[in-house]
């Protein structure tokens, strides 16, 4: 049994869902998968949100789903459907630099020079968030194009474990810890790392999981400094961690920042030349990756 909520919104509303479906997510042990997607190019105003969900949504689910997308609400019965694959069929892949991240419901690409990845589809693949995962693929796509070389790495707010992942690829022998808040990012990331066949662990050459609220683990606290840091979050929180972490940052390190819209980029580059680091690239569009650097 699954069941389907579509819901009409605008581009801007689409965008905000990946930041903002959390009150629905915790009335549930299997949370719904969120997806928003524009039906028709020649009405880019006009884009649709829907949730799939393995149970009949609760008159709860639909209030907050109002809130992110304040349409009337079209809920479907799905028989004999299988949920997971109707709701990943409608996500596109990221290409981004030498990656391809796609969901199980898309082939791989298996051509040369392609890094490619499995993800399973959830509120990760929400529109912002896509957007800003393929803007921190396509920042690290470019370090390594430069050449630039990385051995201790942080992905602060990993999520999927994504980044981290497309980390250690460029840079195999790297140390790497991937840490978020909630603890069932750091169970979807650990079935991401087994489907990717990425080694967990800590020590080089592998991928340490671990639930912390920003820089606040102990294996974190003595991993420090980092050369490379990468925290796709929201703007707020970057703020707050500014002064953590650039003093996590070892002299002439990378940060990749990212979860913040064009008019947030300002503050958040300013939070961090504020604590002594330079801002090399702002980034373009709506969506904002900022990198930064620590002078060596």
């Amino acid at each position: 049994m699954s069941w389907r909520v579509t819901l009409p919104c605008t581009k801007a509303e689409a965008e905000r869902i990946a930041d903002s479906g959390d009150e629905l997510f915790a009335l549930h042990d299997t949370p719904p998968v969120l997806s928003a997607d524009e039906p028709d190019e020649d009405k880019p105003d006009e884009w649709r949100l829907r949730a799939y969900f393995e149970e009949q949504p609760s008159t709860q689910d639909l209030i907050l789903l109002r809130r992110l997308a304040p349409g009337e609400p079209v809920v479907e019965h799905l028989d004999e459907e299988d949920w997971v694959t109707m709701s990943q069929a409608g996500i596109e892949p990221i290409r981004a630099g030498r990656f391809y991240v796609h969901t199980p419901h898309h082939p791989a690409d298996e051509r040369e020079g392609v890094v490619d990845f499995t993800v399973e589809a959830g509120l990760a693949f929400g529109t912002g968030q896509h957007a800003t995962t393929a803007g921190c693929l396509e920042a690290i796509d470019r370090l390594g194009s430069e050449g630039r070389r990385f051995s201790n790495i942080a992905d602060i707010g990993t999520g999927t474990g994504l980044l981290a992942f497309a980390a250690l690829r460029l840079w195999p022998e790297a140390r790497i810890i991937a840490s978020d808040i909630d603890p069932v990012a750091i169970e979807v990331a650990e079935d991401n790392a087994s489907r990717n066949h990425i080694p967990t662990g800590e020590g080089a050459g592998h991928v340490l999981l671990l639930t912390a609220p920003g820089l606040g683990h102990p294996l974190i606290a003595n991993a420090k400094p980092f050369d490379l840091l990468i925290a796709n979050i929201l703007a707020g929180p970057l703020i707050d961690l500014a002064p953590g972490f650039a003093a996590a940052l070892a002299p002439g390190g990378t940060m990749i920042l990212s979860g913040l819209l064009d008019d947030q980029a300002d503050r958040v580059a300013a939070a961090y030349t504020a604590q002594g680091l330079d801002c090399i690239d702002r980034g373009t569009g709506e969506w904002r990756v900022l990198r930064l650097e620590r002078p060596a």
